[in-house]
C-alpha cells in the first residue's frame, strides 16, 4: 500500500467567524478579515512540497457556502439571491454559521480503514457526522457525496453513512485517529474519545468534548477491525480545556512512531506500555512533559497538529506550522525529535497562516488513505495530484477567488453565485460529476 494524503482546497469563502468554543484561534481571530486566494494557494504549495518529497498527495474540493439548501430548511425561501438577504436581515448569525469554511479541514471528514486491516478487504470510509457542532454538521452529506463519487468502486470501497446524527454518537472524524503498525505485527488504530454518552467519566470543565466513546466503538464495527487492532483511550479533559479541541492538537502518529503531549491521553504511559506490546520493540514515541513544552504553548503553535511522513529513503519527516518554529519551546521540542531515537530525521516549516489562523495546521489539511496499486487505478477521478493538476487548481484560484473577505461580505449574494460558478468548474477540472447540491 501507498499513502496519499488528500488535502482540502480550501474554498473561496475562506473566513473567520469565530464559531468553534475551544478551538482558541478561532476565537482569537473572528470577525478579521480573511484571504481566500492566498489561503488557497498556499494550501496548494503545501501539497507541491509534500509532493516533491516523494508521498503520496491528492485533493478534495471545497463544499458550496453559504449552503443554501441549509437555509431553505430553516424555512428561507425565494432565489438564491432572496433566501441570503432574508437570512443577512432576519438571522444573521444563522448566515454566518452556514457560511463557514470549517470544511477545509479535512482531517475531521471521515475515519478511513485501509484494505490491510478490514475483514473483507476493502477500504472503509466513513463520513463524520460533526454534530457537536452545527456550523460542521452541514458538511456531512456533501461528504459522503464527494467520498462516494471518488471511491465509487465497490469491489474495493464502502462508503458508509454518517453515523446517525445524536450527541450520543458525535463523530469528529480521523482528528482523533492514528494508525500504527510495525513489522510482522497487526496495524493497531487508536481511536481516541473526549466523554461518554453512557459512562460517568470525568470530562473537560471549561470547553466541550467533542468525541464519543460510543461513536469511536461504532467506527470499529463499521471499519470491521479485529478487537485487539483496536485501542480506545480517552483525551486529557486538561488538554481539551486548553484548547486540544481533538487529539491531533496534542498527538500524531505514523507507521512505527507517535509523539503525544504528556496531556494528550488519560493514563498516557499505559497506552504507550499497551502500544509497545502490541507493536514489539520497533514501535518508538516521544513525549513532550509540560515542562518542557507547556500545552498554552502547544496549542498555539500546534507542534502535534504536523504531518509525520514516511519518505522513499525509509526515514520521515515532520511537516510544521511556521508558528512551531517561531515559538522556542515548540522548536526546541521538536529538535529533540529528529535527534532521538526514532525514524524522524528532518523537520520542514511551511507558511499555512491563513488555515492556523482559524485553528488548524499541517495535521487539519489532509485525510490521509493507505491505497493498493489496483485501488488506486479504481479511482477514475483526477484527484491525484501531479505539476499539471497544480497548475490548473492555482489558475483556477486565481481567476475565482476573492483575495480579501471581510465578515460583512458573507451577506453578499453575489458572493454565493461566484462559489457555485467556481465549484461547477472545478468538478469538470476534477472529473468528479455533480457532487453539489446546486448541480442537481
Amino acid at each position: 500500500m501507498r499513502e496519499y494524503n488528500f488535502d482540502g482546497l480550501i474554498g473561496p469563502t475562506h473566513n473567520y467567524a469565530g464559531l468553534s468554543p475551544g478551538n482558541l484561534a478561532s476565537q482569537h481571530h473572528g470577525g478579521q478579515p480573511s484571504h481566500p486566494r492566498e489561503a488557497a494557494l498556499q494550501g496548494l504549495e503545501k501539497m507541491r512540497f509534500v509532493s516533491e518529497l516523494g508521498v503520496g498527495q491528492a485533493v478534495l474540493p471545497p463544499q458550496p457556502r453559504p449552503s443554501l439548501r441549509t437555509l431553505r430548511t430553516l424555512g428561507f425561501t425565494g432565489s438564491d439571491e432572496e433566501v441570503i438577504t432574508r437570512a443577512a436581515r432576519d438571522a444573521e448569525h444563522l448566515l454566518r454559521l452556514t457560511s463557514s469554511a470549517s470544511a477545509m479541514w479535512t482531517a475531521n471528514a471521515a475515519t478511513v480503514a485501509p484494505s490491510a486491516d478490514t475483514a473483507d478487504g476493502r477500504v472503509h470510509l466513513t463520513p463524520a457526522n460533526l454534530t457537536q457542532m452545527f456550523h460542521r454538521a452541514i458538511e456531512a452529506d456533501t461528504t459522503h457525496a464527494v467520498l462516494r463519487a471518488i471511491f465509487a468502486d465497490p469491489k474495493h470501497f464502502q462508503v458508509h453513512a454518517p453515523l446517525p446524527g445524536a450527541s450520543h454518537f458525535a463523530d469528529e472524524g480521523a482528528a482523533n485517529h492514528t494508525r500504527l503498525f510495525t513489522p510482522g505485527h497487526k496495524a493497531v488504530h487508536v481511536l481516541a474519545w473526549g466523554r461518554s454518552a453512557w459512562q460517568d467519566v470525568k470530562g473537560p470543565q471549561r470547553f466541550p468534548a467533542r468525541q464519543t466513546l460510543e461513536s469511536s466503538q461504532a467506527l470499529a464495527r463499521l471499519h470491521q477491525l479485529a478487537p485487539e487492532q483496536v485501542l480506545l483511550p480517552q483525551q486529557h479533559p486538561d488538554g481539551i480545556d486548553a484548547g486540544a479541541f481533538h487529539t491531533d492538537v496534542l498527538a500524531v502518529g505514523n507507521e512505527r512512531f507517535l509523539m503525544l503531549h504528556a496531556l494528550a491521553f488519560v493514563e498516557h504511559p499505559k497506552l504507550l506500555q499497551t502500544l509497545r506490546e502490541k507493536l514489539g520493540d520497533a514501535f518508538r514515541f516521544e513525549v513532550a512533559t509540560d515542562a518542557e513544552l507547556p500545552v498554552k504553548d502547544a496549542v498555539r503553535a500546534y507542534p502535534f497538529n504536523s504531518q509525520v511522513l514516511s519518505l522513499p529513503d525509509g526515514t520521515m519527516a515532520i511537516i510544521a506550522p511556521i508558528e512551531s518554529r517561531e515559538t522556542p519551546t515548540a522548536r526546541a521540542f521538536l529538535e529533540r525529535v529528529v535527534a532521538g531515537d526514532n525514524p524522524v530525521k528532518a523537520v520542514h516549516y511551511l507558511d499555512v497562516r491563513q488555515s492556523m489562523n482559524n485553528g488548524g495546521g499541517p495535521a487539519c489539511l489532509r485525510q490521509r488513505i493507505s491505497l493498493t496499486d489496483a485501488e488506486r487505478a479504481a479511482i477514475t477521478a483526477d484527484v491525484f495530484y501531479s505539476p499539471a493538476l497544480h497548475e490548473g487548481l492555482a489558475a483556477w484560484v486565481r481567476k475565482h477567488y476573492r483575495d480579501v473577505l471581510k465578515p460583512e461580505d458573507v451577506r453578499d449574494p453575489q458572493l454565493a453565485r461566484e462559489t457555485m460558478t467556481a465549484l461547477d468548474e472545478l468538478t469538470r477540472l476534477l472529473k468528479l460529476g455533480s457532487v453539489y447540491d446546486f448541480q442537481q
